[in-house]
């Protein structure tokens, strides 16, 4: 029989491991992770979630599905961040809908609410729309989650998410207007760290929407006449090609910075 004493030492002794299993396991998972990634297929319109971006070329790239570079598609890391993106839109939802707010976030056939314009050329789709609840807020909502790292939201909760992230205020905007949900957007913010949640009343901004639905007309006619927008920035060398943070938020590496600046121009 197990002594399950302290004596016996079955409970205490720090067990053997093998070193390798970390890494055998995270490299299936990143595998697959990659493969499923590789085979969804590449999105054929202008999408809200990126038209905030300053580089009007790189946007047209990614209406265009232009092959990324050698190398450039998303890493297994930026999977495993977008797959937790997704999660912890469904966790905040479950904690709204628990607390008592009337969140539909999806229509009676199972897609998500959205819109499209331009001939289905330029789409989003919205996390959600609050139809009532316990808060005082106007209502209908829009509804819009984002998961972020810690330092990221640290600075959506100091400066505000239309200050710390412009992009995501684009969209915001774009969703208010076609969606004709003109009150306050409810914006949380999930600390993928901490599960604490920043939430704000995002107003509605006329000006920016109607900004970010030129740029879409711009890229879509650009490409129909087969011409190539300008770039945001005038060396390969700048953060918005190579990624960092510039005061207009932070910028993920181009995936087209070879055939930008290469043979293809």
């Amino acid at each position: 029989m197990l002594d399950l004493n302290h004596g016996s030492g079955c409970q205490y002794q720090k067990p053997d491991r093998d070193p390798g299993i970390t890494v055998a396991v995270n490299a299936a998972i990143d595998a697959a992770l990659v493969v499923r990634n590789r085979s969804q297929v590449a999105r054929q319109y202008v999408s809200t979630s990126g038209i905030g971006r300053e580089c009007l070329r790189q946007i047209q790239y990614d209406y265009l599905a232009v092959p990324k570079d050698e190398g450039r598609d998303f890493e297994p890391k930026t999977l495993r961040i977008f797959e937790a993106g997704h999660r912890g839109e469904d966790v905040v939802a479950a904690w709204l809908r628990a607390a008592g707010f009337d969140l539909r976030t999806e229509r009676r056939d199972g897609r998500q609410f959205g819109f499209s314009a331009l001939n289905g050329r330029f789409k989003g789709h919205i996390d959600g729309c609050l139809v009532g609840g316990p808060v005082a807020m106007a209502y209908p909502a829009l509804w819009e989650n984002k998961a972020l790292g810690v330092s990221s939201w640290k600075d959506v909760v100091k400066r505000g998410v239309v200050l710390s992230k412009p992009v995501y205020a684009a969209q915001l905007a774009l969703y208010q207007a076609y969606m004709d949900l003109p009150a306050p957007t409810l914006f949380t913010a999930l600390n993928r760290d901490t599960w604490e949640i920043h939430c704000e009343l995002v107003p509605f901004d006329a000006a920016l929407a109607q900004t970010m639905s030129d740029r879409a007309v711009q890229v879509v006619r650009a490409s129909d006449a087969q011409e190539l927008l300008p770039r945001a920035s005038a060396e390969r060398t700048s953060v918005i090609c190579r990624g960092g943070k510039t005061a207009g938020g932070w910028h993920g590496a181009c995936s087209w910075q070879d055939r930008c600046w290469g043979r293809c121009r």
